[in-house]
């Protein structure tokens, strides 16, 4: 992929989020009520942190963007030092995702109007960084390829979790064994039980 298409590329880190369900835990491990993203689960580096890491093995910190929430200042000051004030995309309160995705895309379509963007929920975990982000390369490289087409990764469950989302594909289950993108017929958000083991 040329120079060219990647000055294009634009990675919008998500991090406004309230972090309730699991406010418990992460009281427990930090002492504080600040959300999820913001607390060393996994190692000495919080999600937030390891969110940056992974995103910068394939972005450039300019072509970045971090969106917090004002009220979590205290929890994400010094987590966001290396982040330039027009990097950072400072929400006045949490009003869900959606709002903070067209705030941010916003703002890139004021720096990049060609811009093609990959969204990084900050309260993520990956065992294998590299691989996870040589998955988001081959998704910049369909859509370059497949213009006006959005991408969405997804993992195979190995449960009927239904505190999750759930992709449900357009095909049947042997054709997904042979295509690595596929057309997707629904979003399911955190389905009932049984939905989710259908």
């Amino acid at each position: 992929m040329s120079e060219q298409n990647h000055k294009h590329r634009w990675a919008i880190i998500l991090a406004g989020g309230d972090g309730t369900r699991l406010k418990p835990l992460t009281r427990k491990i930090a002492g504080d009520d600040g959300p999820k993203q913001f607390c060393a689960i996994f190692g000495e580096r919080t999600l937030l942190e390891q969110t940056q890491w992974r995103v910068a093995l394939l972005f450039n910190p300019t072509q970045t963007l971090t969106v917090v929430t004002r009220t979590h200042e205290p929890f994400y000051q010094e987590q966001v030092n290396d982040c330039s004030s027009n990097r950072l995309v400072v929400q006045p309160k949490n009003k869900g995702t959606a709002p903070a995705i067209l705030l941010s895309l916003l703002r890139v379509a004021q720096l990049s109007p060609q811009a093609i963007v990959a969204f990084f929920p900050s309260d993520h975990h990956f065992t294998d960084d590299v691989h996870f982000m040589s998955q988001v390369e081959l998704a910049f490289e369909f859509v370059e390829a497949n213009a006006g087409l959005i991408t969405l990764l997804g993992i195979k469950p190995n449960g009927s979790e239904v505190q999750y989302g759930w992709i449900e594909p357009r095909i049947s289950s042997e054709q997904q064994c042979q295509q690595r993108f596929l057309l997707v017929s629904r979003f399911w958000e955190k389905p009932s039980t049984n939905v989710a083991k259908h």
